[in-house]
């Protein structure tokens, strides 16, 4: 069909794109381990038996579990939708990436075999270490090797042909498990680690895809309809198309895949998790649950829909739906408050853009246009009060003449404005003067007082450094 090309003032908008699922995999037996565990021990309750609940799943918990009934049942639902759409809408050969733990290959094991019926060649599967679950593959902390390559190929003997199957991230032993070389659990920060590799092979991978051809036939602007595609339903994943697109199944786990997505969302930079920080967000995903997406290449996508069932009939949906509600435990990938303000001094013209982008919103959300706004003097410091790494207070202090502007605290943090007043008291002092604010709004004259600063009389109130 060739690529559609639409002209806007002479230039070519083109925008090819390659279309993805990310898909979590089935409910497994640890899943369920820790469902029974909640409703004996009475979790989220203050009855909650937290002994009980550690004893039961340690004695239940398995480092690699197989999926439960529901998550059988679950597969087979998702097998008869995705045999469908990707025979329907999506040019071969299909390509599967899976993370190399039991739970995601017995989940697409059901569609890879219904595929394969079809045409034994029609499917190209990777199975990648990298996409495995957050914390590893363990039990009681010590490490299980997991499986190796000989047993994931006898796993799937019948569902690809062993020339279409590849692995990515594992020893060069089809003996060793993928987990081999590890000495226990994983680690957060190591999961950060390598949510961030694996983000960095996913986008080559793709870029490969959508650039290794110059002119593909199942490449084009999805966005562009040709005659004879006007009568069609995008929004229908069933139905016959006349352009078949190239399409990448990703087959994971809850937690990485959030990570993977946030990476997705932001790039490589701020997103990253770390122990005690208040910004943090979590994508979740039922059992099943498929995210769809578009790539355009050089890692820029889009997020077309999220957390989605359509192979869960109406009336089965109930039954069949686990996994994507806070009694799930998803709440637990949530860090405690971090309550301790911190403060940093940078001059303005060096903030890093994650926080010049949070005082940026703060000036413009409480800063009235005849407020105390800096008035671009040299030698600006900015006085920035964070908790994790939101932005909670935030001040502007000129050196040459120690004038305080743009100074502003979220009022649902009130109290860190001593913070914030305290650590300018310390530096005019170093500096050997007083520093001072101008009033402008009378009204704020009373929280001034309580921070510290004295009227001097001349429109403005200084921040006076007492002895001690």
């Amino acid at each position: 069909a060739g690529t559609i090309e639409l002209r806007f003032d002479t230039q070519i908008v083109v925008r090819p794109s390659i279309s993805l699922r990310f898909i979590r995999h089935a409910e497994s037996q640890n899943n369920q381990v820790y469902r029974d565990a909640r409703h004996l021990f009475r979790g989220g309750t203050p009855e909650f038996d937290l002994d009980g609940w550690i004893t039961y799943v340690d004695e239940h918990r398995s480092a690699d579990p197989p999926l439960s009934q529901k998550g059988t049942k679950q597969a087979q639902k998702l097998a008869e939708y995705m045999s469908q759409h990707l025979t329907n809408q999506a040019s071969t050969p299909y390509r599967v990436i899976v993370s190399p733990m039991k739970r995601t290959l017995e989940t697409i094991r059901p569609t890879l075999e219904a595929l394969y019926t079809q045409d034994p060649h029609a499917v190209e599967v990777i199975i990648n270490a990298y996409y495995s679950e957050s914390d590893g593959c363990h039990d009681k902390g010590k490490p299980e090797p997991g499986m190796n390559q000989e047993e994931i190929r006898d796993l799937l003997k019948i569902a690809v042909a062993p020339e279409n199957l590849s692995f990515v991230g594992f020893s060069s032993n089809p003996k060793d498990g993928w987990y081999i070389n590890q000495s226990g659990a994983e680690t957060r920060p190591e999961a950060e680690q390598r949510a961030s590799t694996y983000y960095a092979w996913l986008c080559d991978y793709l870029d490969q895809q959508l650039y290794s051809n110059s002119k593909p036939h199942d490449v084009f602007d999805a966005g562009v309809s040709v005659a004879g595609e006007e009568e069609e339903d995008e929004h229908n994943k069933i139905e016959n198309r006349m352009r078949k697109r190239r399409t990448a199944i990703f087959v994971g786990h809850g937690d990485f895949m959030g990570l993977t997505l946030k990476r997705i969302v932001t790039g490589f930079g701020h997103f990253v998790e770390t122990e005690g920080v208040t910004h943090r967000s979590a994508f979740v995903h039922f059992n099943t649950g498929i995210t769809e997406l578009e790539y355009f290449g050089q890692g820029r996508f889009l997020i077309m829909s999220s957390n989605q069932t359509p192979h869960f009939p109406i009336k089965e949906s109930r039954e069949l739906r686990s996994g994507g509600g806070l009694k799930d435990g998803w709440s637990y990938l949530v860090p405690m408050e971090s309550m301790d303000p911190e403060v940093t001094v940078v001059f303005s013209d060096e903030e890093d853009e994650h926080t010049k982008d949070q005082t940026q919103a703060l000036k413009n959300l409480y800063l009235s246009e005849d407020s105390n706004k800096s008035n671009g003097a040299t030698r600006t410091h900015s006085f920035v009060v964070k908790r994790g790494l939101q932005v909670v207070g935030c001040a502007s202090f000129h050196e040459e003449t120690g004038e305080i502007s743009e100074m502003i605290v979220r009022p649902s943090a009130a109290d860190v404005g001593k913070v914030l007043v305290e650590a300018m008291k310390n530096h005019s002092k170093k500096l050997g003067r007083a520093a001072s604010i101008k009033i402008g709004d009378p009204d704020k004259i009373d929280f001034y007082k309580e921070l510290g600063f004295e009227e001097t009389g001349e429109d403005k109130m200084e921040l006076v450094a007492h002895e001690e």
